[in-house]
């Protein structure tokens, strides 16, 4: 599940992907419905504005619903103290303190500050019950630690690094890629208002295209020209450092973690199954 804040951030991006269509239902579960409305805001809330995760998001819904009516039913609840903790927490670190600010975005996202506070408890206690229900019970012994780090041996190297010089010119400013150009071959890329990312992972900071990019330029080269949701990129590899193996003390906790979430996405989809089968869902 995606922390608070997350998806509280997420609803703050406009999604202009979606084009306005009549309503209707996505999914029954149990006595429950999802319109597709739902899932289009779902999705806005979630800052994804690409239409082909609309299923993803569906079955996210009808998933979330499954365990928010296990959780009904096994008593769950989340005393006031704890959200009003959580809520404090979010208006600290995403509003600078300022619950008016939350109170204004929410306006804009046409959500009363009530509505909000009302999913906020309900995702935490959708979150409490799968901890309660998978996450406290996934056990990781040493045995299975050593048959994992034996077998993929690929997946524990230390991370590459890169660092790479970029200039981006905003949509208005893509007239000066040819003055730019010119300008190289007399001025340095950071004299031109190239800024410096110094050994990052390329996917942590840019957009798929610009890390494919990356991916294939040799160390000191400059790339062509990109454009990417109307703005201009010019990228130069400065270096790139390869990751090495790393020796199984090096990689314990992340064969530990690696193996954790593996476990837990395991018995989460076999209680999936479960709750499933004891409800009645109707995908439309």
């Amino acid at each position: 599940m995606k922390s608070a804040l997350v998806i509280l951030l997420g609803a703050a991006l406009v999604c202009r992907a979606f084009a306005l269509e009549v309503d209707g239902v996505a999914a029954q579960v149990g006595t429950e419905t999802i319109l597709r409305s739902d899932v289009y805001n779902e999705m806005r809330r979630q800052g994804l504005s690409d239409p082909s995760r609309y299923v993803e998001v569906r079955n996210m819904m009808i998933e979330h619903k499954l365990i928010a009516r296990a959780a009904r039913e096994a008593k769950m609840q989340m005393q006031d103290w704890v959200v009003e903790n959580r809520v404090r927490e979010i208006v600290k670190r995403a509003f600078g303190g300022d619950r008016n600010r939350l109170v204004e975005m929410l306006g804009r996202q046409k959500m009363s500050y009530s509505e909000w506070r009302a999913r906020l408890r309900e995702d935490m206690v959708v979150s409490a019950m799968r901890w309660n229900v998978i996450d406290k019970y996934v056990s990781i012994s040493p045995a299975m630690m050593r048959e994992e780090f034996a077998k993929n041996p690929g997946r524990y190297e230390s991370e590459r690094k890169v660092s790479v010089s970029v200039i981006m010119l905003e949509p208005d400013e893509k007239l000066r890629r040819e003055e730019i150009s010119r300008a190289l071959g007399e001025k340095s890329f950071e004299s031109l208002g190239a800024k410096k990312y110094v050994k990052i992972k390329p996917e942590d900071v840019f957009k798929p295209e610009i890390c494919e990019e990356i991916e294939k330029m040799p160390r000191g080269t400059i790339s062509r020209w990109m454009e990417i949701d109307g703005w201009s990129f010019l990228i130069r590899k400065d270096d790139d450092i390869a990751g090495k193996k790393m020796t199984f003390a090096e990689a314990c906790d992340l064969i530990e973690a690696n193996l954790r979430e593996s476990e837990s996405k395991k018995a989460y989809s076999e209680w999936m199954e479960r709750l499933r089968a004891e409800t009645y869902i109707k995908v439309y």
